[in-house]
Order: C-alpha cells, then structure tokens, then sequence
C-alpha cells in the first residue's frame, strides 16, 4: 500500500489527470445512463390460463385445476402456489482507512442477497453504497494524497496538536480528564442511559410500519354493487359517480370504465373504476382531504359502495392485511371468515373489508339421469347442446370478416321469448326412437350461485382483506384481531399474507444480515487490531447508535419503519465504528511510544477531536436535506418541503443521522474510558 502511495506520488502530474479523466467520465455517464422514477421490479409471479367451455367452476377444479397443480408443484423454484377455477499521514493510515472501509462495506454486502420483490425493490441502494465506498478509498489513499503533496503544507501531527487547539478542544480535553479519572463510573453511567432508552422504547413505542407513507400522484375509486345488472345499467351507476367527482379543480385527468364481466383481481362486485391523475403535490391538499371530499360528494348515491384506493408507493401491494383462510370444508372455512369479520367490526379500526367468496345468489344446475338418458338414446352431450339454444347459443360455425384477424362465432338461440326455465321442460331431442322430451330424464335443481373457486398449495381458500381505518396500525390492528380470535377451528388454517406476510420475512432477513455484517466486521477489526477487547470496543458504538434511533422515534413519535429504519440500523453500524477505527489505532501508536494508558487515551482524543466530529458533522448535514424533507431540484432550480420524492427517505436519514449524533457524542467520551479500563487488566494480568 505504501508503494502504491508513493508511486502516486511521485507522478503527481499523472495521479491528477487520471482523476480530471475519472470525473470528466463521471460526469458522462450521468448524461448517458437512463433514468426512472421507481425501480424496474420483476414480480416473480407466473400466472398459468386455462379454459375449457361448459363446465362448472367445480368440474373445472377436478378436470383442469388439480391435474396442473400436481405437474406445476414438481417444478423445482415454486414457493407458493395459489389457483382459481372461474368462470504521509496516507501511509501510516492506509490500514485504519481500509478497515474503516472494510467495515462499512461489511454490513451492505449482505443487502446485495435480499430475496423477494422487496429485495428486487430495494437492491440499488446497497449496490450504489459499495460503489460510492470503493470509489472513496481510491480517493482517499492515492488522489488525497498526492492533491496534498501538490498543494499542501507540511506540518507535524505534535504542531498540530499543540498549536491548533481550540477552545472547544481545551474543553474537551478537560472533560475527558475528568472522566479518565474514573472510569468505571462512567461505564456505570452510560450503561444505566441505554438501559433506560431501551426501556423506554420496549414501554412507550410507536408499533412497526412496512414501508414509509408517501403521497401518491394518483389514486382509483372502486366502484361496488350487487344484482343482475346488464352492463349498460353498470355504466350508468358508474356515469353518475363520475357527474359527482368531475369538476375538481385538484383532479388533472378522470379516466372512468365500466366492467360487463367481473374483474376477479379487483373483485366480483366491482361493476366499474375511476381513475384519478391528481395536480402536483405542491398546489394540492393531501390525498387524504381529497378523499373525504369525493366521499361527501357521493354520500347520497343509492345502491353502491364506493372504495378510495392511493397508488401503490412501494414494493407492497393490495391492502395492509391479508389473511388466507383454507381448510378441506368449505362450510367450516366459510364460518371462520364470517367470524373474522364480525370481530373486526367489533373491534374496530377497519374498513372496505371484503372477501373473495363468490357474491350470493342462485343458479339452476341441470341434472342428467344417465341411466334414463340412455334408455331414450339420448346421452349428456346431446342435453347440453339443448340447453346451449336457451342460454349462450349453439356454435354452428365460425366466420372470419375480411380485415380482421380474430374469427366470429356464428351461434343459433331459441328466440328471446322461448329462453326460459319453463322452456327447458318442454324441449325435446331427436334420438333414435324420435323425438323424446328432455324432461324425461332431466331436473332443474337450484343451488347456491358458484362463480369463482380458489386454491391456495392445493386447498379451498378464502382471501379476507381490509384496510386500516386513520389513527390504527396495521400490526396492531391484526396482533388484536388474532389474539381476540383465539385458535382457528378444527380443520381450518389461517394464514397471514399480503404486506404482513412480506413484513415478516424483510424483518427475518434484515436481522440475518445485522449478524452477518457483526461477524464480518468482527473478522476485519480483529485482523486489524489483533485484539478481542479493541475489536469489542469498536463494535460497542453499535450498541450506541441502536440507542440513538430508537431514541429519535421514541422523542419525534415515529413507528419503526421495517425496511426504511432496518436498512438504516444496518448502514448506521458500518458508519458510527470508523470514529472508534481511528481513535483506537491513534491509541495504540501512542501507547507504542510509550505514553502511559490514561495519557495515551487522553491524547488520542485531543488528536482526533476534530476528525471524528468533521466525520460526523458533514454525515449528519449531507442528510439534513432528507431529515427535514427539503427537496432540491438543481436544473430547475427550485426548493420544496415535503415533497413525495423525500418521503421515501426520512425514515433511513433520521435513523442515521439520530443514531450517529447520539454515538459520537458517547464515542468520544466512552471510548477512551473503555481503553484506560482494557490498560489496567492488561498492566494486572502482566503483574500477575
């Protein structure tokens, strides 16, 4: 390394414009490089289609669905399965930079193996981090330098001790003397001050959140309503919300459609959808106010329900809880999701709950005695062309119009005045012994109306989703709502699913990754400090960062923000050890020289005051913009506050820069404490 430093050196000339050639590409690249506003994110979901004309949702299950779903569940990467069936001083600090660097790269590295769409979502984070760090330590090791032997003075680090010291210095140093000269005390201390945020947060949290609320720039109102309704009676329902909400000085673009058929991912009661392209943010009310005046608006409209949805911001989708409730009986299953809706009406704090159990209603099934069919010469193929002249019609042909590419059923009905049920009674089939009414050996049975079956890893099940009224938390709202259902009946499983369920597996990940990047850091200070206790040191601003967040969301109110503040712990504990990197390697030179350990501990915090809080500072002021929501538009150029665009990052700037403010601040102190303690056992076990 000190080669390379030198070799750097001594073509200062060529050191230089490779870096004007580096910034020149650089910039180049900017230019170059498409940009988006949202990640593009592969949703690893494979939707398999099929279909076969005449068949009940049931018959379709057994024939179709079953058979797929054992071939399909062979296949080696499938997770989960769901079916419906519907219708100088460079030199020397060369080692502590690198292991400063090191550390740092330790804990984003792990990020890089995020699985899952939110893994997708968020994996250009961690990998624009390590690019960013690798480019810094080539920075820091040949450019600085060799921009110092150009430009610089020299000076010796004892002249700068000795002749720079502020009065923010003296004080310091005064301070730490102090606390040098009792330094369990202070470990005392700074113990019972972690205990007593750790306490305070387990007591007075604020719950946990998936991912941070951001205003959105659309949103969509689902429009519901039940009955046989022809699609032009849909349209009209759907035209009169829309007479409501059109003319809203806030609303850029309405767009508004109407469903002939049900839209099964929407729902089967969903007979239409408006769409809403909102105005900037900056010349709006929040989308929140919008809302409840739209539902002012259509509070009167008869016969409907309306459902305001904000577009999806983040890697979730669909509402915040989901709950797949399945079991072998349906009846038993269908029991279980009535008595979870009746307890979240109960308890409270949700809203637009729905299932996605087929709307009630009736439908006449056509039984065939197959053994009376084929004493008449008749057979089931026959009946069902029958009953095809009174519902859809009989296809005779088909019929391709010059232009087009699609062909055109060409079907023979029975008149509009003979498609009835009594209908069905009177027709008769031409067999072998002549005509033979098909009343012979067909009934009419009414039945409870099937329009879609759904399976989930080969069961019947059904989806129960709901939103969270204002003022709840999802967590909470479904930690009660379990807690409050007890144990699910014999036969019946209840699964939590959706944004929960992807919660869940970002919070087991997230802590995997935490103990990975201790371990790899662990490795690294080791090698460097070759000492247990010093590499324990380094890793206890961990400790101290961890306190300072939780802290900051315990003062300002915050829940804990799962993927947000968790990436931010993470980044934090790679950043607050690099100030304990180089106090500890300025300590041990020190005490090299043969300076005593309180001396040693008490000048490495006067030499490297200053650059643990420049460290510290410009962190905290280079993510003051996203702490405070300011967003700078450089090519306009412009400033706002709250814009949508900042609200994805509060969560991770307020985490790291809480964090790091509370750890340099009990660093500097604690730190040289903890080294003059590790100096006594040390000078006790050499006595001993």
């Amino acid at each position: 390394m000190r080669a390379l430093i030198e070799a750097a050196l001594d073509r200062s000339r060529t050191t230089l414009l490779l870096l004007a050639a580096l910034l020149l590409a650089g910039l180049a690249a900017w230019q170059a490089i498409p940009k988006e506003a949202n990640p593009d994110v592969t949703i690893p979901i494979i939707y398999v289609s099929l279909s076969l004309e005449g068949v009940s949702p049931e018959d379709g299950e057994r024939l179709l669905v079953r058979p797929m779903e054992q071939e399909l569940r062979s296949i080696e990467g499938v997770r989960k399965m769901t079916s419906q069936a519907s219708e100088g001083h460079a030199a020397r600090m060369s080692w502590p930079v690198i292991a400063s660097t090191a550390t740092t790269l330790a804990v984003f590295v792990p990020l890089l193996f995020w699985p899952g769409v939110v893994g997708e979502f968020m994996k250009y984070l961690p990998a624009t981090v390590i690019l960013c760090l690798l480019a810094s330590l080539a920075m820091a090791l040949v450019f600085l330098p060799t921009l110092g032997g150009v430009f610089g003075v020299r000076a010796s680090r004892r002249e700068i001790a000795q002749d720079h010291i502020s009065a923010g210095g003296r004080l310091y140093r005064a301070l730490l003397a102090r606390l040098l000269a009792m330094p369990g005390l202070t470990l005392l201390f700074a113990l019972l001050l972690l205990g007593l945020i750790y306490t305070a947060y387990a007591r007075f949290n604020h719950g946990v959140e998936f991912f941070p609320a951001v205003e959105p720039d659309s949103a969509q109102v689902l429009v519901r309503a039940r009955g046989d309704f022809s699609a032009v009676e849909k349209d009209a329902v759907v035209r009169r919300v829309e007479a409501r909400l059109a003319g809203m000085s806030e609303v850029e673009a309405l767009y508004a459609r109407s469903f002939a058929v049900p839209n099964q991912q929407l729902g089967s009661d969903v007979i239409g959808v408006l769409q809403f392209q909102l105005i900037d943010w900056h010349r709006r009310r929040p989308v929140a106010e919008i809302f409840t005046e739209m539902s002012e608006r259509t509070a009167d409209l008869p016969g409907m329900v309306l459902e305001f949805r904000e577009q999806e911001m983040g890697p979730g989708e669909g509402k915040p809880i989901v709950l797949e409730v399945s079991g072998h009986d349906d009846a038993a299953t269908d029991r279980a999701v009535d008595r979870l809706r009746e307890l979240m009406g109960e308890l409270g704090g949700f809203r637009d709950i729905e299932d996605d159990r087929s709307l009630p209603g009736v439908e006449w099934r056509v039984m065939v005695d197959r053994e009376a069919a084929a004493r008449f010469g008749a057979d089931v193929a026959a009946v069902g062309s029958a009953v095809q002249l009174l519902t859809t019609g009989l296809q005779v042909a088909s019929y391709r119009p010059p232009g087009v590419s699609d062909e055109v059923d060409i079907r023979v009905r029975l008149p509009a005045g003979y498609r009835s049920l009594d209908q069905l009674g009177r027709l008769t089939l031409n067999t072998a012994r002549g005509q033979v009414p098909i009343a012979n050996f067909v009934e009419l049975v009414p039945a409870p109306k099937v329009g879609t079956l759904h399976r989930i890893d080969g069961r019947r099940a059904v989806t129960l989703e709901a939103d969270v009224a204002e003022g709840y938390r999802a967590d909470e709202r479904l930690r009660a709502l379990l807690e409050t259902g007890g144990t699910p009946p014999e036969g019946v499983i209840v699964n939590v699913a959706g944004e929960q369920q992807d919660q869940q597996e970002a919070s087991r990940f997230l802590a995997s990754a935490f103990l990975v990047a201790i371990a790899l850091m662990t490795l690294i200070l080791v090698t460097q400090f070759n000492s247990l206790y010093q590499a324990g040191l380094v890793l206890s601003a961990i400790v101290l960062s961890t306190a300072g967040v939780l802290l900051g969301l315990l003062v300002n109110g915050q829940p804990f923000g799962i993927v947000m503040v968790g990436m931010g712990i993470i980044a934090l504990a790679g950043i607050v050890v690099n100030n304990n990197i180089v106090l500890i390697d300025t300590y041990n030179q020190l005490r090299g020289e043969g300076l005593s350990p309180v001396e040693a501990a008490l000048e490495a915090g006067g030499l490297r005051l200053r650059p643990v809080l420049l460290t510290a500072i410009t962190t905290v002021l280079g993510l003051a913009p996203m702490v405070l929501g300011v967003n700078v538009n450089l090519f306009a150029p412009s400033l706002g506050l709250g814009a949508p665009s900042t609200q994805w990052w509060t969560q991770l700037s307020s985490a790291i820069a809480g964090g790091l403010t509370f750890a340099t601040a009990l660093t500097l102190l604690l730190t040289p404490c903890l080294l003059v303690l590790g100096g006594r056992f040390e000078r006790r076990g050499k006595d001993a």
